[in-house]
């Protein structure tokens, strides 16, 4: 028994002539405001000028698509991120450095303050360490292989 695959079917179905439904609609709500401008405004070259973007937009509403997406959706995420909040990930704040005091009379001397070391400074600190032991390895090794030659 043979199935027959769909195909096209990311492509929306021309309803109005070679238009889609949403084409369509964008470019009747285009021409519906730029008729109302014309209408109520009084002086025809300012109406025009006021025409124009209100066309030129409906127009990339229903046929630009940038990145194969509809310009709707760039419009839409250009419209959350102006209005949504921002998170800023990276703010530089000058932390006090903590300290504790470390008892040192079983040596003889004062008690003095020492500072703390966290996990993650202890941590970067050895691969720092170890970065530049082997770095300096490397490098005398280089410089005996070029000695032996």
């Amino acid at each position: 028994m043979k199935f027959q695959v769909p195909q096209f079917i990311d492509m929306e179905d021309k309803l109005i002539g070679p238009l889609s439904f949403k084409e369509f609609a964008f470019i009747a709500g285009g021409c519906g405001l730029a008729y109302i401008l014309y209408r109520f405004i009084p002086s025809t070259l300012i109406a025009f000028i006021f025409m124009a973007p209100v066309l030129i937009f409906a127009a990339a509403l229903a046929f630009y698509r940038p990145n194969n997406k509809p310009f709707i959706e760039m419009v839409q995420a250009a419209i959350l991120f102006t209005l949504g909040k921002k998170l800023y990930t990276w703010q530089k704040q000058d932390k006090p450095i903590r300290t504790k005091e470390v008892d040192t009379s079983y040596r003889g001397g004062t008690s003095m303050m020492m500072p703390i070391l966290s996990e993650n400074k202890l941590t970067s600190l050895s691969r720092e360490l170890d970065t530049q032991a082997a770095s300096l390895e490397a490098k005398r090794d280089t410089d005996s292989l070029n000695l032996k030659i």
